[in-house]
């Protein structure tokens, strides 16, 4: 769901800034979009109450990213008083006119995975905003299937 529409509360709002804030101090030259999904229906179909998400555009194709834009997708628990559903992972992907060129999930081996990865900086930095994003949730890392 468009991160605009999840800003429902103050404390979202905050952590949904908090993002923005720090996604912008590792790639300054990026802008952030609330709303990377229109409203019709091929998108609703996969429209997530527990999901908030935003895009990361940059003016050019961003050397070291390997992309234009990177779509962000935070998928919270469904309840946070079920453990077994206090996990929330952090999904990013990097996107061209073309298409998508990388991903990456805070689920499995914590790997980016694509036909054109970001730099190794570029890449470290990334996973420092989802694993930063996760904490600011409160929320754990989750691994499965995971060969660290």
């Amino acid at each position: 769901m468009n991160a605009a529409e999840q800003a429902n509360s103050i404390d979202r709002v905050s952590k949904i800034a908090s993002i923005v804030n720090l996604f912008k101090s590792r790639f300054p030259d990026v802008t952030a979009d609330l709303s990377p999904w229109l409203n019709n229906p091929e998108t609703q179909q996969f429209d997530d109450a527990h999901s908030i998400d935003l895009a990361f555009h940059f003016s050019r194709r961003h050397f070291t990213c390997q992309c234009s834009c990177i779509l962000m997708q935070v998928r919270l628990p469904a309840s946070a008083d079920n453990p077994a559903e206090s996990t929330a992972t952090v999904e990013l992907s990097g996107h061209e006119i073309l298409g998508q060129q990388w991903q990456f999930s805070t689920v499995g081996k914590l790997e980016f995975r694509g036909i054109i990865l970001p730099y190794p900086d570029a890449e470290r930095k990334l996973r420092e905003i989802a694993f930063k994003t996760l904490k600011l949730f409160n929320l754990k890392i989750q691994k499965s299937g995971a060969s660290d």
